[in-house]
């Protein structure tokens, strides 16, 4: 605006209601006031006339309409509540600025930076009645609103509850006083309207109920809603100081108990009664280490470490990695042995009493046991028991721990990626910890614990380190006499610990680890075994942690076979266990509905247990180009039946299905070549393949298969249909082949001979290579069962289709 426009505003504003003029000291309310005015926005809360307190605004945009204030001779100005942050944006069009206001006189105007700062001194309510500019500086026209007559008596009777409010909020805080003080340099004690605004703006209300007083003309109905502002700020001032007195009580309460604490530490000293932290530390470790037997070197690096620990001082961060260093050097059981139990008569009841079947397992661990026995310590092996999941390795660890009368730890390796967790951290680290042995020997307190690596097969390898290769040094008898943890960094004697690892497969085991094993395997159970286990620990453990007595619930034995052959057919029994927990749940269902009555569940009864049998009882694939497989698996034995068929004669072709391994696909390459090339010496058309296109299938394609022991009996299913003939029923074979035909050895006979039990499969032709690891089997396993070992394909021609009688089978 021009200095020429900016006089014509200045007439105007100057214009008074009456004639009188003080421009000169304090103005009070009574006092004539311009009709017309600038109008400032504030957006923290409003302005009360009764106030006298600083404002700041920014320069931009207002700094040109406090200069036209000044320039007038009355030095008014109006300020205006907006609930806005932003304050420039409250043009006088968008409803966001209130039109009551409060006006006040301006004193001291001080420029710093983009900021103005002023004193305003409230005068009294004034509305908004018209814009004359409505851009900044914002000019309006006003009144002053008058309030009308009230009964004095009323107007008393607030005037005290206000005046008593106002004297409790000084008891509550003090600083109260400065502003009671100017309001009483302007004001006296009766003054209602003013005292009612005063009282308002002593309250810590926010801004739209400020406004709300602002707004309330009429005396009565102001001071109404002025002392229920005031009694919730006394409220809240009162828990303020409930607050904080009870927080200075707790303060005091610690800082007397802190001092007589340490006032009584002094005395006690003084007195010899007792020591300083620092030094019930070192006794403390050198107690433990007096009642140890550790070696020289061991000693020595004590008595360095605690010579340290008496010259740290307790806040030093070395202070506490020293102290927790002979923390864990001294609960290590340095030269503590427990005695071993050599009793071989009772380690075998042990054994019997924890474990059904396995009879060939529990030999070989008495027979690990009595060489212990002989040489009168069990040290310098490590036992790797292999089976599938849920066979008993876990449990047999502990029953030989029972039988040795050793205590037992242990702790699973599977994905473990850090061979800190082997060997510890060095003591540089925050936080560093030693290795698990360690640990372990402090658990146990005794030097010659069982240790027990579960899923040592399942460990792995990051950039932090390469865990299995950690457990060379552990692992190995001829190193583990002097294993260094990093932490401790003295050397360990490990070797009277006895190691026993579990595993489901050896595959993934390293080589260099799997060499410093005794190799223990655990193949599965068969039915029969299956059901002694169930009888005599499954079900009584299920019983008893379900609280029920034999009596209340029972289950046959019969229902018992039924769920082991038509739900459960793993190798291990943690299924089993399962659907026997299963059953007990179902069974206190109906328990609670019939208290009176036992439940009794037989093999009917299974289907509303259990729902409908996952196995039932198979039909043996059969007829031209079928044969039944073995093979091994990590879960077990299974069977598998091959299934090849001649598509059409078009053309020499072989297709292969059922999601094959590349050795696997391998193996079925050279059976098709091996039969193809010998078809004539087997009575077969020796030109069958030249015009024959062939599809070898193996069955459960969503299961993945490898492995070369299939190479017999897909050469047979080959044969079979070349000859257009079935081969002999009930028959299973494992064996590997080559292109001269001869049959290798393949591993798991084991696992494989249970499968084929399972099945009640009777007639096996093994590899003759493999007549060693039948001999083995116990008894048990290899009763019924007719076994023809062969050296070459021959020989697995004679079982299949010499031994039978001859029939031929119609192809359609």
């Amino acid at each position: 605006m021009s200095n020429d426009n900016s006089n014509d505003v200045l007439e105007d504003v100057t214009e008074y209601i009456g004639k009188e003029e003080n421009s000169k000291g304090l103005a009070l309310p009574q006092q004539l006031m311009p009709r017309r005015m600038y109008i400032l926005p504030v957006s923290n809360r409003p302005f009360l006339p009764a106030q006298v307190q600083p404002v700041m605004v920014n320069r931009d945009p207002w700094e040109e309409t406090l200069k036209r204030v000044g320039e007038t001779d009355h030095q008014v100005l109006g300020i205006c509540y907006v609930d806005n942050p932003t304050a420039e944006n409250a043009i006088p069009d968008s409803g966001e600025l209130e039109t009551m206001g409060c006006a006040v006189r301006i004193h001291h105007v001080q420029r710093e930076d983009q900021r103005i700062q002023f004193i305003a001194q409230g005068l009294q309510r004034v509305r908004i009645v018209q814009w004359l500019r409505r851009k900044p500086p914002y000019l309006v026209e006003v009144e002053y609103p008058d309030p009308p007559e009230e009964a004095p008596d009323e107007l008393k009777a607030y005037t005290l509850a206000i005046i008593t409010a106002i004297k409790e909020l000084l008891r509550t805080n003090p600083l109260y006083g400065e502003e009671v003080k100017q309001y009483l340099s302007r004001f006296g004690p009766d003054d209602s309207s003013p005292l009612a605004d005063f009282g308002a703006s002593m309250t810590g209300a926010p801004g739209s109920e400020l406004q709300d007083v602002l707004n309330t003309v009429p005396l009565l109905r102001r001071m109404e809603k002025v002392l229920l502002l005031m009694r919730k700020e006394l409220e809240v001032a009162r828990l303020q100081a409930e607050i904080s007195e009870e927080v200075n009580d707790k303060v005091q309460k610690h800082q007397r108990e802190f001092f007589l604490k340490e006032q009584l530490k002094v005395i006690q000293r003084e007195l010899g009664i007792a020591k300083d932290d620092k030094t019930a530390d070192a006794e403390r470790f050198e107690q433990r280490m007096a009642e140890l037997d550790p070696p020289e070197h061991v000693r020595g690096q004590f008595d360095e470490e605690l010579q340290k620990l008496q010259m740290l001082e307790q806040g030093s961060p070395e202070y506490g990695v020293t102290r927790n260093y002979l923390d864990w050097l001294t609960q290590v059981p340095w030269g503590k042995h427990s005695q071993d139990h050599f009793d071989l008569a009772q380690a075998r009841k042990i054994l019997d009493r924890d474990h059904d079947g396995l009879d060939d397992i529990k030999e070989r661990i008495a027979e690990f046991l009595a060489e212990g026995t002989f040489k009168g310590e069990v040290s310098g092996s490590i036992l790797l028991l292999v089976g599938p999941p849920g066979v008993g390795k876990t449990s047999i660890g502990h029953s030989i721990a029972d039988a040795l009368g050793r205590e037992f730890y242990r702790f699973s390796v599977g994905g473990m990626r850090d061979e800190a967790e082997i060997k510890g951290h060095r003591r540089t680290y925050i936080g560093a910890m030693p290795g698990k042995f360690v640990q372990a020997l402090k658990d146990t307190k005794v030097s010659n614990p069982v240790i027990m690596l579960d899923e040592i097969d399942k460990i792995g390898a990051s950039y932090q380190g390469d865990p299995a290769s950690a457990l060379l040094e552990t692992l190995d008898p001829e190193q583990n006499r002097e294993f260094l943890d990093h932490y401790l960094d003295v050397r360990m004697d490990l070797s009277k610990v006895l190691f026993i690892c579990t595993a489901n497969q050896l595959d993934t085991i390293p080589r260099p680890l799997l060499d410093r094993m005794d190799v223990i395997r655990l193949s599965g159970y068969i039915t029969e075994e299956k059901l002694a286990i169930a009888k005599h620990y499954l079900l009584p453990r299920r019983l008893k942690q379900a609280g029920l007595l034999k009596k209340q619930l029972n289950i046959t034995d019969a229902a018992l076979k039924q769920v082991i052959d038509g739900y459960a057919r793993e190798a291990g029994v943690r299924n089993l266990d399962k659907l026997i927990h299963k059953i007990i749940r179902k069974g206190i269902v109906k328990l609670l509905d019939a208290p009176d009555t036992p439940v009794k569940v037989g093999v009917s009864d299974l289907a509303s247990y259990l729902g409908q049998p996952l196995f039932k009882k198979e039909r043996g694939l059969k007829g031209v180009g079928v044969v039944t497989g073995l093979a091994w698996t990590a879960m077990g034995g299974a069977t598998l039946s091959i299934e090849a068929s001649r598509i059409h004669t078009n053309h020499r072709g072989f297709k292969l299905t059922g999601q094959l391994g590349d050795v696997m696909k391998e193996s079925a390459e050279i059976a098709y070549s091996y039969i193809a090339s010998n078809l004539k010496r087997y009575r077969g058309d020796a030109a069958f393949f030249d015009k024959s296109f062939v599809h070898l299938h193996v069955p459960a394609g969503a299961t993945p298969k490898d492995g070369p022991s299939a190479g017999i009996t897909i050469a047979t299913a080959l044969l079979s249909i070349a000859r257009n003939e079935p081969p002999r029923q009930n028959v299973a074979m494992t064996g590997e082949l080559t292109l001269t035909g001869q049959v290798l050895p393949v591993g798991g006979i084991r696992e494989k001979v249970i499968a084929a039990r399972r099945q009640k499969i009777s007639t096996l032709v093994l590899p003759e290579a493999n007549r060693g690891d039948y001999d083995e089997l116990p008894d048990y396993l290899k009763e019924g069962l007719e076994v023809h070992f062969a050296k070459n394909f021959g020989e697995v021609f004679q079982v299949c289709f010499e031994d039978k009688p001859r029939k031929r089978a119609s192809v359609h």
